[in-house]
């Protein structure tokens, strides 16, 4: 497979356009080889802590890359240990990007529990704005989303022009299946958030994330309730 390299002469939506098409159906690993290779030591990584399955795959192709886990000041003390177990085990450079207010400081000027009030807002405040901030300087990203977690994401491709941040996302598992994942995780031993295992298989602040039964649509534990579905990071 011949995918085109960035050139600093080549516009970045052309490049994306081709090689979007050219990675449509591509591995995981080859669109990771591909987004490294072009992108060098300007894309780095983001990740909630979920699960370290992404980490995992991009650091055997660029051990050392940053990690970007923005705190928003609300998440579980699992999802912290998470990260700090990320940073202890995989080798990557896990970066702690924090909103400009701390909570106490949003509760002063905004009101409190402003995530029931508005929760748009303060997914933007805690979520969107400082993740913006941090990806400030690179050129691309990587990203962990799936087509198969929410309606607006089936549409999405591997290669995407990011154009409220002016780079480019990449989405190297974009078509994995929760099984797809399930095997990877265990045939690699990787790190996962143990909320998963108390009936959280979608993981955000504490805040706004409810345990789901079996059989239930796994995102139907964010922001139960609100007719939200996401954060904003990934519209």
């Amino acid at each position: 497979m011949t995918v085109e390299i960035v050139r600093p002469t080549l516009d970045l939506e052309d490049v994306v356009d081709s090689a979007a098409d050219a990675l449509e159906g591509a591995s995981a690993l080859e669109i990771v080889r591909w987004a490294a290779a072009t992108f060098g030591d300007r894309i780095c990584l983001t990740s909630s802590m979920s699960d370290a399955a992404l980490i995992h795959l991009v650091s055997k192709v660029k051990p050392g890359i940053d990690v970007l886990f923005v705190d928003t000041g609300y998440h579980f003390a699992e999802t912290i240990g998470t990260r700090d177990a990320v940073e202890a085990v995989y080798p990557v450079n896990v970066i702690n990007v924090t909103p400009s207010r701390t909570v106490e400081e949003q509760n002063r000027d905004l009101g409190p529990r402003l995530h029931g009030r508005n929760p748009d807002l303060c997914c933007h405040l805690r979520k969107v704005e400082p993740l913006g901030r941090a990806l400030e300087g690179y050129m691309a990203w990587f990203s962990g989303i799936r087509r198969d977690e929410t309606s607006s994401r089936r549409d999405r491709r591997v290669v995407e022009w990011d154009r409220k941040r002016g780079m480019v996302k990449v989405n190297p598992i974009l078509a994995w299946s929760d099984e797809d994942m399930d095997n990877y995780i265990e045939d690699n031993g990787v790190l996962v958030n143990p909320l998963h295992y108390d009936g959280y298989p979608s993981i955000g602040c504490a805040p706004c994330t409810s345990p789901v039964a079996p059989g239930e649509d796994p995102r139907s534990g964010r922001w139960a309730g609100m007719g939200k579905t996401e954060c904003g990071i990934n519209l």
